[in-house]
């Protein structure tokens, strides 16, 4: 039954309308009778870009959000499509892996951010509501970003939205109950046509529509998502609300998601607003879409934890989820400003309870958008937030380009991401027994190719040191991020006393770390087995001598700290093809091999995952 009220007293929908309005009003002037002038193409071949392999997140890796909630829609001449493909060389030194690009696709005018879709299949093409470009620059713009980027070995993530259409281009009238009603639900694409796909959109592919920013919703078929968390999760965010109960929306939204993949080579994902959408679909599209190894991060804004493991069975260890519960651990540090107890950061977080799964970030275009339903912002103690993620063993970090570029962190940002990649190895560690309400403490046991790192963070008023047992024996430290001026020397137990200056944080490094050999790539091996028993571990054993030659005695033992995914890092011969398999191996000697053909494949880069799964 068509209902064309809502209670504004309700919860979930007072939720609804703040974020509406935001997108509606500060994103995309989708009202506005301004235009903006087209950008012509930088070249007539507008090819498909090759990805830059086949798996898509890297040992150490750091993804960066290369966007943020208004970027200009043009800096000293050029588009942000050309800003941010000039930055490659920049952020590729700095350490970063792969960067979220903003939606791609046309809105509904030039000043939309691409939150507001209108077409998902105009990436800058068409004229289409008074412009070519889209507020980011034009399809050839942005494939000469996207191969920027990949020319310096950085990995891209489209951001992926599919919960809804906004700006239709005309009024339908349907009947129900002998009524009739106007609803903006018509999509017919007259600038592009059938170029791409000739599918149109009606009221009939929708449940429900928005009419303006705050005037309430016109629903004619039931709501298909799941209720998570009391009905936090809810199906009408924006717009004209897709139908996922029907396969026709399903088998075309399936159809976009391969067709831009391989029009723009993309090796990963960031699904938009998932917990509006029907789970059931969400898994069904990563299942037709998220092959040959790519990403997939959704953002399913979760505060409580159990909420976000929950929404993680749900989905089935498809796709990685921000830790939503973590940024507000860090909003709460940045809000206590030095009263925080920060014993809080102890095993925090989605990143903790399912680091395999985890993206964490400190902030993003919603966190830190002023006035925003979500804006929640890390105003102080920021650089401790992004020193915790960086080091961590767990979770793949994102980095905000307004922090690293806007607020003036990058240098240290580069840093730490230095750091990581030099030092954040092996094994964590966390110090409960001596992390106080100023200072936490956590550590790094380090690999075969890195010596580890001990980390302190500090948001009180004045300096402090704290004695630790590390796992650095008859070891000299220095503070690699240059914030603490001196040395630390450990006895034959590990133990020394490490110091951090006042509101600020320090990471000792023993000396003489080196990074992994040169013409190496250090390959992070990530098996997911859960068919062991106490005794027994998760090997991986291959051809050459970095992988024990088949000699059983000599596999490398992998990490079970993550249980069922087993994890180990092994520097092995860059471009030398690789013969392996996983064995499991108890005390007593006994092993079992895996089944099936050997794995193989060769390595390339500096950095490389494996993410497997032994049946």
């Amino acid at each position: 039954m068509l209902q064309s009220q809502f209670s504004p007293n309700t919860h979930f929908m007072e939720q609804n309308l703040r974020r509406a309005a935001l997108i509606f009003g500060a994103a995309s002037l989708l009202l506005s009778s301004c235009t903006k002038d087209a950008l012509a193409p930088d070249s007539p071949a507008l090819q498909p870009i090759a990805s830059t392999g086949a798996n898509a997140t890297v040992a150490n890796g750091v993804m960066m959000q290369g966007f943020y909630w208004d970027v200009p829609t043009s800096t000293s001449g050029q588009s942000w499509w050309q800003l941010l493909g000039s930055q490659a060389t920049d952020l590729s030194s700095a350490g970063i892996t792969a960067v979220w690009l903003p939606p791609a696709y046309k809105g509904g005018s030039g000043y939309d951010v691409g939150y507001g879709v209108y077409d998902r299949y105009d990436l800058g093409e068409f004229n289409q509501k008074g412009t070519v470009a889209t507020r980011y620059g034009t399809l050839a713009q942005l494939q000469g970003c996207i191969s920027a980027l990949h020319g310096k070995g950085i990995q891209v993530y489209e951001d992926m939205v599919m919960n809804h259409l906004t700006s239709a281009d005309a009024q339908e009238q349907f009947n129900v109950g002998g009524t009739n009603y106007n609803v903006y639900t018509s999509f017919t694409y007259p600038g592009r046509g059938n170029t791409y796909s000739s599918f149109k959109w009606h009221y009939y592919n929708f449940n429900a529509t928005q009419q303006a920013p705050n005037n309430g919703w016109y629903q004619w078929n039931a709501y298909d998502f799941q209720p998570y968390a009391n009905n936090d999760a809810y199906d009408n965010l924006l717009g004209s609300e897709i139908r996922y109960a029907d396969v026709n929306q399903r088998t075309e939204t399936k159809n976009w998601g391969n067709w831009i993949t391989a029009k723009l080579g993309l090796d990963g994902y960031r699904l938009d607003a998932t917990k509006h959408i029907q789970t059931s679909f969400v898994n069904e599209w990563l299942d037709a879409v998220k092959t040959n190894g790519r990403f997939a991060v959704s953002e399913a804004w979760f505060r409580n934890l159990g909420d976000l493991q929950n929404y993680a069975a749900a989905t089935g260890g498809r796709t990685s989820l921000f830790d939503v519960p973590l940024h507000y651990t860090f909003q709460d540090m940045s809000n206590g400003n030095g009263a925080w107890d920060m014993r809080g950061l102890q095993f925090a977080g989605f990143t903790e309870a399912n680091g395999a799964l985890s993206v964490s970030f400190v902030e993003n275009h919603d966190t830190d958008q002023t006035g925003g339903a979500l804006y929640s912002p890390v105003s102080n103690l920021k650089m401790l937030a992004y020193a915790y993620i960086l080091t961590r063993e767990k979770g793949y970090p994102c980095v905000f380009y307004k922090d690293y570029y806007t607020y003036g962190l990058g240098t240290q940002i580069k840093k730490l991401t230095q750091i990581r990649q030099a030092n954040a190895y092996g094994t964590g560690f966390e110090y409960t027994n001596n992390n106080d309400a100023d200072v936490y403490a956590y550590s790094r046991n380090g690999d075969a190719s890195h010596l580890g790192l001990m980390q302190l963070l500090n948001d009180g008023g004045g300096a402090a040191s704290k004695g630790i047992t590390s796992p650095f024996k008859n070891a000299t430290l220095t503070d690699a991020t240059g914030n603490t001026s001196g040395t630390v020397t450990t006895d034959g137990n590990g133990y020394g006393v490490f110091r951090v200056n006042a509101r600020s944080y320090a990471i000792w490094v023993p000396q003489g770390a080196t990074p992994p050999p040169a013409g190496t790539t250090a390959v992070n091996f990530n098996v997911t087995y859960s068919n062991t028993v106490a005794g027994q571990d998760v090997y991986v054993l291959g051809n050459t001598a970095q992988l024990g030659a088949w000699n059983a005695a000599n596999a490398i033992k992998l990490s079970g700290s993550a249980f069922p995914k087993w994890s180990g890092t092994i520097n092995l011969t860059s471009g030398t093809a690789v013969q392996y398999k996983y064995i499991r191996k108890d005390g007593a000697g006994n092993v079992l091999y895996e089944g099936g053909a050997n794995r193989s494949f060769t390595p390339t880069g500096t950095n490389l995952t494996r993410t497997e799964t032994w049946q």
